[in-house]
């Protein structure tokens, strides 16, 4: 998966928006204006941030030299996947669903709510094991 990609991923999901609050290079992926993910390029290669639960960020980073602590993030709850190739495209897929489910799940009650209802449980919470 490459930058572009992982950008097609994270807009497909059900409200997902495209925002730019840093840099015109550097999009935010937001649920209800809460950032679940972002996609920088470090020398022409993606790096996107997600949000995971802690116990998982460190099995990924043991798992994959791809992914590392999130760069510039709370380093418990965030991760960097590096898209150089090292992680295999279910996994990657499999990762920003986790994030955006996360952040689901923290939204406001009235907004969850709404999600749950107009999209259905099963479509927001892509994970298993929320």
């Amino acid at each position: 998966m490459n930058g572009e990609q992982a950008r097609s991923y994270f807009l497909s999901l059900p409200e997902a928006i495209e925002d730019f609050p840093f840099r015109p290079e550097t999009p935010v992926f937001k649920i209800k204006n809460k950032m679940f993910g972002f996609l920088r390029y470090k020398e022409g290669v993606g790096h996107i941030n997600l949000k995971c639960r802690p116990e998982e960020a460190m099995v990924m980073r043991d798992i994959f030299e791809s992914v590392i602590p999130g760069y510039h993030m709370n380093k418990e709850h965030w991760n960097t996947v590096i898209l150089d190739g090292g992680v295999p495209r279910e996994e990657i897929e499999s990762m920003i669903d986790t994030s955006y489910s996360l952040v689901v799940q923290n939204l406001r009650k009235s907004d969850r709510l709404s999600l749950e209802i107009k999209f259905g449980k099963n479509l927001l919470y892509l994970t298993k094991e929320i």
